[in-house]
């Protein structure tokens, strides 16, 4: 059997006391590597020149590293709501259907309550909150509570479920809803990405909710391959096969320009450039062919890494441990840095604050901006901090067990 779990140590002066809590370190590995890309994307936000004037996914306009630079990470949000869909099996394997029932309705209304209110200020740097951005902890928290009602079905009814959201729901994308604001505002929440001006408020509702919650109800059953008694080279083989047949899937369905995204690839002017049109598929909402060539290779890794426990890995582990205190600390600290960044360069601070949409469409950051290169240093730079603070906290947390309120962070 092959050794893909560990206990957690709680450190109690200083001395090592093993808790007798077991993490699947394979699922720490890729939630830690895909919080790192996902930096990446928001530093490029906040700090490259480019983002200001043009759409990195532009064939027209881009290049191949700037296409790559934003196109990785197209792996974060659906492995994080994949793999928090399998945490959470592993929770009710853990601890029964009535404990995880708790545990994903008061974690939903918590990330939805952290989305509007901390998540926010640290998008815009608003205290009035009047521009709201219904992003992927709003999906996350939504996709919880109504798993919350999915675990109490019965699992193939569950996959159902979740099968029919994410290979059914690109039928729906011919749907418009126009005739009145309400009712416009709620099939956006559903299945639309929409900018809406209600009163005071913007809101832009950039994660609509299906298919993410069938993405993590199809994570959560798929916990079951992580169940103590399973043998470990049928769950790798499982999971090798499971990604190996997502991707040649992707591969045919995106060739024959059918079903499962909206946009078509066409040929360009060189074969490269055909291939990054062929790449090309949507995230908002995440089309099928978008969920297949993510989640596909996702399992794949999943499969492979199972035993990899080297220096590099153990570090990307701690930050894995730690996701939502990364995400928050990784918000508040591009974005003080790029306010810094902006008087430095001349600007005033007031310039990065107070968006009324999105940081790459204020006016008054016309001319703000960094190289690729520079932007790649600071991305570099921000890890290493958050990896040290993520080695505290995960540290902090161990050791303070007693402490509830950890968890939630």
């Amino acid at each position: 059997m092959q050794n893909v779990t560990t206990s957690t140590p709680i450190f109690i002066k200083g001395k090592i006391k093993p808790t007798g809590v077991y993490r699947i370190e394979s699922i720490d590995l890729l939630r830690g590597l895909i919080m790192i890309v996902m930096a990446l994307d928001h530093v490029r936000d906040y700090f490259h020149a480019g983002a200001f004037t043009g759409d990195p996914l532009d064939l027209k306009t881009t290049t191949p590293v700037l296409y790559f630079t934003r196109w990785i990470t197209h792996y974060c949000a659906p492995l994080f709501m994949f793999l928090s869909g399998i945490s959470a099996g592993l929770v009710g394997q853990r601890k029964g259907k009535a404990y995880l029932t708790r545990f994903l309705l008061t974690r939903g209304i918590w990330l939805i309550f952290l989305e509007l209110t901390v998540v926010c200020f640290a998008w815009f740097f608003n205290p009035s909150f009047t521009t709201q951005l219904l992003g992927v902890i709003w999906a996350l928290g939504f996709s919880m509570i109504f798993l919350a009602a999915f675990i109490h079905l019965p699992k193939a009814l569950i996959v159902t479920i979740g099968l029919l959201m994410v290979f059914g729901h690109n039928l729906l994308d011919g749907v418009q809803v126009n005739n009145n604001i309400a009712a416009s505002f709620g099939w956006s929440v559903l299945h639309q990405f929409n900018f809406f001006e209600l009163g005071p408020f913007n809101i832009l509702v950039a994660y609509p909710l299906i298919p993410w919650i069938g993405v993590m109800a199809l994570g959560y059953c798929l916990g079951d391959v992580y169940k103590k008694e399973t043998d470990a080279q049928k769950r790798k083989r499982f999971l090798l096969t499971l990604g190996i047949v997502s991707v040649v899937l992707f591969t045919l369905l995106r060739y024959i320009n059918g079903y499962g995204d909206h946009s078509k690839w066409t040929e360009q002017r060189s074969g490269l450039y055909t291939f990054l049109s062929f790449l090309e598929v949507s995230k908002y909402p995440p089309s099928l062919l978008y969920l297949l060539i993510t989640i596909g290779p996702g399992l794949v890794f999943l499969a492979l890494t199972e035993n990899w426990n080297n220096g590099i890995s153990r570090r990307i582990k701690t930050i894995g441990r730690v996701p939502m205190f990364y995400y928050l600390m990784h918000l508040y600290l591009i974005h003080v840095g790029a306010l810094t960044a902006a008087v430095m360069s001349g600007r005033s601070w007031t310039d990065m604050v107070n968006f009324s949409t999105w940081i790459s469409l204020e006016p008054k950051l016309a001319g703000y901006g960094f190289s690729l290169g520079f932007t790649y240093v600071v991305w570099a730079a921000l890890v290493l901090v958050l990896y040290l603070l993520c080695k505290w906290y995960d540290g902090y947390k161990s050791s303070h067990r007693e402490k509830w309120w950890l968890s939630y962070l």
